[in-house]
């Protein structure tokens, strides 16, 4: 549980600067834009390399804290369903981004309920939890700062049917194939 606590705090910490210290990530990044998405960049692998490690660490030895109802499977489903589309919504521009204003946020709240109606285990509440309760005070802090620009594709009308289509794909080959490979559960034992 120490390596997964270490890569949540450096993960989420460093994703953190911009909500704490907005003055401080902007002073290191009018030095070098470069060298400080560098560093960025460097904790944030590190970070999340250590919640990998000890999140799969984590679930060898389990500690139960609820038993989800088999039936919630079927709305955290639903729940994932937009979160593709949320994601990579800030990259392409169009009616998806703006109506929701920080779709990336949405996602990752979506994405954090989603596992924890069908996650019980102490590690699944620690890491889903964690990342919740983070979306959540950086959607709060968005309100008090000027948010950077992404860069992205330029804005048409195309975008968000681009978007759609990218988001359910992302979505199908997730629970198709990939969320087995990268972390050996089926989601609907496909």
């Amino acid at each position: 549980m120490t390596t997964l606590l270490l890569g949540l705090l450096l993960f989420l910490g460093i994703h953190s600067v911009s909500i704490v210290a907005s003055g401080l990530r902007d002073r290191l990044a009018a030095r070098s834009e470069l060298a400080w998405k560098a560093f960025y960049s460097l904790v944030a692998i590190v970070g999340l390399y250590l919640i990998v490690r000890g999140y799969a660490a984590a679930r060898m030895e389990p500690v139960v804290l609820y038993l989800p109802p088999a039936g919630l499977r079927h709305v955290a489903a639903l729940l994932l369903l937009p979160v593709f589309i949320l994601f990579f919504a800030p990259y392409f521009p169009g009616r998806i981004k703006t109506a929701t204003r920080h779709p990336q946020l949405i996602a990752v709240k979506l994405w954090a309920v989603a596992h924890l109606l069908v996650n019980g285990m102490l590690a699944d509440v620690v890491l889903f939890g964690s990342i919740l309760v983070w979306a959540i005070v950086d959607r709060i802090s968005m309100k008090h700062r000027v948010a950077r620009p992404v860069p992205g594709a330029p804005p048409t009308a195309m975008n968000d049917a681009l978007l759609i289509v990218i988001g359910i794909a992302g979505y199908v080959l997730m629970v198709t194939w990939l969320h087995r490979v990268w972390f050996g559960v089926s989601p609907f034992g496909i």
